[in-house]
């Protein structure tokens, strides 16, 4: 029996041992998502060609009519689909030379301080920093102090406008990070030289620096983008119920209108948004990843 043992131990060979280590150790996290992530998401597809029960809930059945309502939370869709873009590609503006300041023109011995500094707001929950903007925006805030010099019924709260400030002051950490990493690991030899040739800050700027972090532009747009598009929070709050995400729409159909199966089905539809998004990104990071190493060559 001790001989039948040793002899299929010695019978596996060495990379079949290894799967068999790798396939151990991922295992629990491969549990871990499946009951958590993929058997969620599999009751919210079924839900999502269901019927709502009288009493509200769901009911089962076989209808493709919860997605042709899709149609009665276009302003949801609209408001998400216009808004989570433009509250990326502002953070992107406004982190970007944050970010470059602090990877390429700060000191090393600053620079730890700095990155802290971007980092400190994540300390303190995003429910109360949220509600902060809703005193800075509400009445008693920057519209009474406009009112003495003369600017009266100014509206910045309950707006599409006030709902972009908090999209960028919540999520533009997330931006600066990604594109602080991917400058930091810029050769500074590559900009010397670029200099030494006699190109202006500007051309060095567009030819080597900005190429060379589209990875890290790449990464924050998405992370910021994909948490976008699920956001509830911020629109609540700084939107008044004015200004609807497909989160909120889907709070309400959930908890208050106990719709589940179109609920569902806008929960589906946002998932595939989400992977078009990561899919896209994808693609344009690899283009250019390749693009850089033909460059390289």
């Amino acid at each position: 029996m001790v001989t039948n043992q040793r002899t299929s131990r010695m019978a596996l060979s060495p990379d079949t041992r290894k799967r068999l280590i790798t396939a151990a150790l991922v295992a629990p996290a491969s549990a871990w998502l499946f009951v958590f992530l993929v058997l969620p998401f599999i009751a919210i597809v079924v839900f999502s060609f269901g019927e709502r029960a009288p009493e509200g809930g769901y009911q089962a059945a076989f209808t493709f009519a919860q997605f042709a309502n899709l149609g009665s939370r276009a302003a949801a869709f609209k408001n998400t689909l216009v808004l989570a873009p433009i509250g990326s590609f502002v953070c992107l503006l406004v982190a970007y030379p944050v970010a470059y300041y602090l990877a390429v023109k700060v000191s090393p011995q600053y620079r730890l301080l700095l990155v802290s500094l971007v980092v400190v707001p994540f300390w303190t929950s995003l429910l109360v920093r949220t509600y902060a903007w809703m005193y800075i925006l509400g009445a008693r805030g920057i519209p009474h102090l406009l009112e003495f010099v003369g600017i009266e019924n100014v509206r910045l709260l309950n707006t599409p406008g006030a709902v972009l400030l908090g999209i960028v002051y919540g999520y533009l950490p997330l931006m600066i990070m990604p594109i602080y990493v991917s400058l930091e690991k810029l050769d500074r030899r590559l900009l010397e030289a670029s200099a030494d040739l006699g190109a202006r800050p500007l051309s060095t700027f567009f030819g080597i620096t900005l190429p060379l972090s589209l990875p890290g532009v790449m990464t924050g747009v998405a992370l910021v983008t994909i948490l976008l598009l699920g956001e509830y929070l911020i629109p609540q709050l700084l939107g008044g119920g004015k200004v609807f995400f497909i989160g909120n729409a889907l709070v309400d159909l959930f908890l208050q209108s106990r719709n589940w199966p179109f609920g569902s089905a806008i929960a589906v539809t946002l998932v595939v948004v989400v992977v078009i998004v990561l899919l896209v990104a994808m693609r344009i990071a690899w283009r250019v990843a390749g693009a850089r190493q033909v460059d390289l060559v």
